[in-house]
Order: structure tokens, then sequence, then C-alpha cells
């Protein structure tokens, strides 16, 4: 807006031009051209019948207008026209606090300098507000947050794999508890969900149970090294209790008890260190046949327990059967044992067998050994013939026929073979039999060759079926001698109570 004229007039002799002007028609230097105003149209001059008559022609006037404001304060007052000789006036410095400009808007022209661009002889159109307030500033200069940067969202659902780790980790499934977790610590920052604390519980969970497992491992390892060891080393016996001896000090015709305390293996073996030396004539559990050196293979290591207890039991076979000739006077209850040597006692130096009778739960008085010298030529040439038929029927496999039958089919050759041994020993012409015993002997040598017939049949049969049926047919023929058999006894004046229910027919 411009300033309103004042109705004062103008004195002359402020205002009168000089002459030389006012016939020329030109301005003097030393007034300045009005300037439009930025802010609206420049005022006119009053038209020439507005001056009242009769009133001195005034000098030309002068259009003052006020200069434009900003935002924050008013403008920097215009500077006074100068003489064109004088020194160029420097321009005011800019308003720090005024708003930006608009975009779009033309600068406004200095103060002093006329506005080229202004139009002349007509109202100047008003330009673009200026700008002021929160609309010269871009809003993303004073958001926290730029454009195209979206808000962080809030955490989603919990992960599953950590609740697995959790899981599996208190139920003690320590490896997968440890892999669930380190799934679910690398799915939750990228997925933004919950169960970081258990995915971590799940992870301790999981290295603390592999460390215990592993450390346990160790352990039985460590155990197991050292229980070999401790195997491999000699053993040695503790002290004896008063009395004892060593099992392996031993010797054939020596009566013994069992100092107790010995323990029982699950194969039915005992661990013996000593033995409780006793007479034969007294209340006694075992008598010692005599002992067997076992081989000792291809090499001086141990051939392992399972083949030396094997070796242990064959070789002490003759040497009981020889021991007690008549095993019918062993008293019942009194069985074949026999010590063999452990790893350790093998490492010392021990290769020996100790064959033995022996009854664990009663006591008995008098020794089983056989006395030769005491037996008539009729006794020994019975009970040497009964002995070898007997060591080749104890020799029966323990499998099933189905399963073992190359194993039957031998074992009913070897019998076949025995049968007919057993029937030539009996049949001798020097056996000077009682007369009450030959019909007997004569019935005993029958049946025997007719079982040999039938285990000739048995061994030569192809088919398991038909080697059963006629292994039980063989079997059946053996046991109708087992009357006669002890008929005989009774003739020769030998045992013939004690073990018939030993005899396997």
């Amino acid at each position: 807006m411009s300033k309103p004229e004042s109705d004062a007039p103008v004195p002359a002799s402020d205002a009168a031009p000089p002459a030389d002007a006012a016939s020329t028609g030109e301005v003097s230097d030393a007034v300045a051209p009005p300037a439009a105003a930025p802010d609206g149209p420049a005022v006119d001059a009053p038209p020439a019948d507005a001056v009242a008559a009769g009133a001195p022609e005034p000098a030309d006037r002068v259009e003052l207008t006020k200069p434009a404001t900003g935002a924050f304060g008013p403008a920097a007052p215009e500077a006074p026209a100068a003489d064109s000789s004088a020194a160029p006036t420097p321009a005011a410095p800019a308003d720090p606090w005024a708003a930006p400009a608009a975009p779009g808007t033309p600068a406004p022209a200095a103060p002093g300098t006329a506005d080229p661009w202004a139009t002349s002889g007509g109202p100047v159109p008003p330009g673009p507000p200026p700008a002021s307030g929160w609309a010269a500033v871009p809003p993303g200069a004073l958001s926290g947050f730029q454009p195209g940067h979206a808000y962080p969202a809030a955490p989603g659902a919990t992960n599953g794999f950590s609740v697995a780790a959790l899981v599996t980790g208190l139920f003690c499934m320590w490896p997968l508890s440890l892999a669930f977790g380190i799934v679910a610590l690398v799915q939750i920052p990228k997925r933004n969900e919950r169960g970081r604390g258990m995915a971590v519980t799940g992870v301790v969970l999981g290295i603390l149970g592999v460390l215990a497992t592993l450390l346990a491992f160790l352990g039985l390892v460590a155990a197991g090294v050292d229980a070999t060891s401790r195997a491999d080393r000699p053993a040695r016996a503790p002290k004896a209790p008063p009395g004892s001896v060593l099992w392996s000090s031993l010797k054939s015709g020596d009566c013994y008890n069992p100092p107790g305390g010995s323990a029982d293996a699950e194969d039915g073996d005992a661990t013996v260190l000593w033995v409780l030396k006793a007479s034969c004539s007294s209340p006694h559990h075992g008598e010692v046949a005599g002992t067997a050196r076992i081989p000792e293979g291809d090499g001086l290591a141990y051939p392992g327990e399972s083949r030396v207890r094997e070796s242990a039991a064959t070789l002490c076979t003759p040497v009981l059967t020889d021991y007690a000739l008549d095993y019918w006077a062993v008293p019942d209850g009194m069985d074949e044992v026999y010590l063999y040597p452990s790893r350790a006692n093998w490492k010392s130096g021990e290769r020996y067998a100790t064959c033995a009778y022996e009854d664990r739960d009663a006591e008995h008085l008098g020794s089983v050994r056989t006395d030769r010298g005491k037996l008539s030529s009729a006794q020994l040439t019975y009970l040497e013939a009964a002995r070898a038929y007997n060591t080749v029927n104890w020799s029966e496999p323990d499998a099933e026929i189905a399963d073992a039958r190359s194993e039957y089919a031998s074992w009913a050759s070897r019998m076949a073979d025995a049968s007919r041994k057993e029937a030539e020993q009996l049949s001798k012409a020097t056996a000077l039999w009682p007369e009450s015993a030959k019909p007997k002997v004569a019935e005993l040598v029958t049946a025997q060759r007719d079982a040999a017939t039938a285990w000739d049949t048995a061994a030569k049969a192809v088919d398991a079926a038909v080697l059963e049926r006629e292994i039980r047919r063989a079997k059946s023929v053996v046991a109708k001698s087992a009357k006669v058999t002890v008929e005989i006894r009774r003739e020769l004046g030998l045992s013939t109570g004690e073990q018939v229910g030993e005899i396997r027919a």
C-alpha cells in the first residue's frame, strides 16, 4: 500500500524546479523516480482538473511509498538519493530474519533502484504472498524420520524354533536343543519375532548337555582302559586265610572245601583264588582228579576266555574218567569242574587246567577215585569197555538237530563205532565172566550191535527230519539195554544205584 499524500501544499521554494528544467521537461538527477512497491501497485498523480482554480501550479511531486515489511520486522529504510558524482552507496545487508521467498517469486528490487520490470501507465498485478511460517519449510526437514523410511514395526509372534529349543533342552535332547536354538537366533532378527530368551536358554542347555555326555563317555572309556590294564597285569592273590592254599597248588587226590565268598559269573563259573585243604576221610565238598596243560596255540598271547574254557573241558574229560573209572561210584551232586587260567594268570605263566569233582551244596566222605588194584579182571574189563562208550555218548551236541545237522551226523557215526567196540570188548574170550553174568553180558553185546546199526542209519541220513527220527530210534535201542547193564553190575559187585539217573540212553 502507498502512503496517502498530505493535503498541505508543497512550498514553492522547496518544490519549484529550475527554469531550464521546467522548459525542457527533464527531471533533476537529485530526485529519484518513484519505485514500485513490491507488495502493491503504484499510486498515480491526481488529474489536472483536481487542482483548485487560481492556485499556483504546483511543482512536480514525488510519490513516496512505504517499504514492504518482512514477516519478522520492518524492512530496512530507503537510502536517500545521491548525486551521480558522489560515491555509490553500498547496498543494505539482507535481513537474516526474513522468511525465504516462495519458489517462483521474483526478488524485490534494491532500494533506490528503478524496477526494470515495472509496467508504465497501469497497475502492477500483485505477486504471490511472501512465504512465511511452516509453508516455507519442507516437511521432511523438521520431521524426525526421513521420507521413505517407515516406523519400526512392533515384534510379531514367538519364533517356533525358540520354543522347540527350550522344550528339547528341558527333556535332555541336547543336540536338537542346540540346533533349534541356533536356527532361532538367526531367524528372530530377520523376522522381527519374539523368543530370543528361550533360544538362548536352549543353546546353553544344549552345550551343557553335550559337554556332560562327552565327559561321561570319556570317563567310561577311561574306566574300560583301566580295567583292561588291570586284567593284563599278573593277578596278585590276597593273603589267604589260615589253612587255605591256592587252587593251582592242588594235586591229584587232594580233597578241599571252598572258603566261601566266591563270585559266581552269569555262565555258572566262579572266581576262586584259594581253597581250604581237607582230608578225604573228613567231610569235604571237592576232590581233585588231576591237571591238564592247555596248548598255547599259534603264539604266546592269551587265546581268549571262551577258547580256554573249551580247551579245559576237553582236556579234563579223560582225566576225570580215568580217575573215577566207575562213574556210578561218584556220589550224586558231585559234578565235574575245572579251573582255567584268566588273562592275568596266563600272562604270569599259568598254562594248566585243574580238573576236579565238586558238590557245592553238600559234603561227602571218602574218595571217588577208582583203585584198580582192588578190581577183578571181569570188573576192570567191563569198566574199561563202558568208559570208552560213555565218553562218546557224553559228547552229544547241545544245539538242535535242525540247526546242527552235520554235527549230529558226525556224532551218530562215532556212536556207531563206540557201540561196536564195546560189543567186541565184552565178547572177548579172555574175559573171565562169572557164570551168572555171562547170559547178561551176551544180551548186552547183542543190544550194542543193534544200536550200532541204528546209529549208522542215522549218520547216513541226509534230511534233518530223517536224521532226528533215526537218532530217536537208536536211543530207544540203547535204553532197552539199561536194565541189562544194572544186572551185570550187580553180578560183578559194582555200584548199581548212585548214578543211575546219569545214564544217557
